[in-house]
């Protein structure tokens, strides 16, 4: 029996959530976020066994960080505490009420995670593994850290999950962007992307490029890929007050329920419900609540 359900690995940084513009906010509500830590957490909360693999800067910030995910049931046993800073983010609502985001993550302590820092053991002892674009995205050491990952779960059969997570300010232009996706790809055996979001980077139809993938559709609801067949599930109905960390707690969330035997089309509305939870509560981690119950 593996000791985990479900690894991730990637970046988390600490959120500060306003609800007026930056250049008038005077009050703040501090959490954190990051789009593996976020589908860890839903994991862990409909009974996954979880951990996270990152780096976590010895700022103020960061015993308090892994204090949090130690809470939700999270092992942080490959999240050690080393010098430096850790990554910073703003959650905004300009005056047409629209969200936005300021970022102060250049250098962190996540970004430093080199393939050398990759246990192969550790991520032998998981049932799956999720992988991020924007891992990829944060440096060439995250990138070349989650390659590693990646070829260790295929060496020792751990599921490959990933979530493309396309951003353009972190790349720059695409085409680095499609590098980096289609070096991981002959690794994944679980594609989850978001359309129209990631649609830059793939070079066809992502039902086409894997066995298994979901294609996460917003308030329309995902298509289920099984061997080219597809089955369309709903969305949940959602009062929308933030949606950071949606597509992160439906990640979560199905790839718990998977994990625990149920179908994937099951899996995808049980995430579907998650994922309107999320929607209805700002910052990136929702409270506890009815969605987190297996």
């Amino acid at each position: 029996m593996r000791a985990f359900d479900l690894v991730g690995l990637g970046e988390c940084m600490v959120e500060f959530n306003a609800t007026e513009p930056l250049s008038h906010a005077v009050r703040f509500d501090r959490a954190y976020g990051g789009d593996v830590l976020n589908a860890l957490v839903a994991a862990a909360r409909q009974g996954a066994r979880t951990a996270f693999v990152s780096r976590v800067g010895d700022d103020p910030f960061g015993a308090g960080l892994r204090a949090a995910w130690q809470g939700e049931g999270i092992d942080v046993s490959h999240a050690p505490l080393v010098p430096g800073e850790n990554g910073v983010y703003f959650i905004s609502l300009d005056a047409l009420g629209e969200r936005s985001f300021t970022y102060r993550r250049a250098g962190s302590a996540a970004s430093q995670l080199a393939a050398a820092q990759v246990d192969e053991a550790f991520i032998a002892s998981a049932r799956c593994i999720l992988l991020s674009g924007i891992t990829q995205a944060i440096s060439p050491g995250a990138r070349a850290a989650t390659l590693a990952a990646a070829r260790y779960a295929r060496q020792h059969g751990v599921l490959v999950a990933y979530d493309p997570n396309y951003r353009p300010r972190l790349w720059g232009a695409p085409d680095s962007a499609r590098e980096a996706c289609a070096e991981l790809l002959p690794y994944v055996d679980i594609l989850l992307p978001s359309l129209p979001a990631d649609g830059d980077i793939f070079p066809c139809p992502p039902q086409s490029l894997v066995g298994h993938v979901v294609v996460k559709h917003g308030e329309e609801g995902c298509a289920v890929w099984l061997k080219g067949e597809r089955t369309v599930v709903p969305a949940t109905a959602a009062a929308v007050v933030d949606t950071t960390g949606a597509g992160d707690a439906w990640n979560g969330t199905y790839l718990a329920a998977l994990l625990r035997g149920e179908a994937p089309a099951a899996a995808a509305s049980l995430a579907n419900r998650a994922a309107a939870a999320k929607l209805a509560h700002r910052g990136a981690i929702p409270p506890k609540g009815r969605a987190d119950r297996p």
